[in-house]
């Protein structure tokens, strides 16, 4: 079983690495948001939670302002959105500058 993920936790995570994707656990679209960050070079850290551990976190998040969409991606320290704006933003080629100028790519 996985450990509840704290918000201290999260807020860690979120500002230590360029890219962080937070998903329920066996969620199929966390491994399509985790393709389409890798196409374009960048290598997210994922942190999958259980079911039960999902409406807690969304309970702090919410009360901070952010909506909990699972996927969530969080880039450069900042909520970006879930699987809808990471494909709207690849398809529109804004993502891969994004990702860039947040350190996420090594190119």
């Amino acid at each position: 079983m996985l450990k509840r993920l704290s918000t201290a936790e999260l807020r860690t995570m979120v500002e230590e690495k360029a890219v962080v994707v937070v998903a329920r656990r066996g969620c199929c679209m966390t491994f399509v948001v985790r393709r389409l960050l890798q196409y374009v070079g960048a290598d997210p850290a994922v942190r999958e939670l259980e079911e039960a551990h999902v409406d807690d976190l969304g309970h702090h998040l919410a009360e901070a302002g952010v909506m909990l969409q699972l996927p969530a991606v969080f880039v450069a320290g900042r909520w970006f959105g879930g699987t809808e704006r990471v494909i709207a933003t690849l398809v529109a080629e804004e993502l891969r500058p994004l990702l860039k100028k947040a350190g996420a790519l090594w190119l």
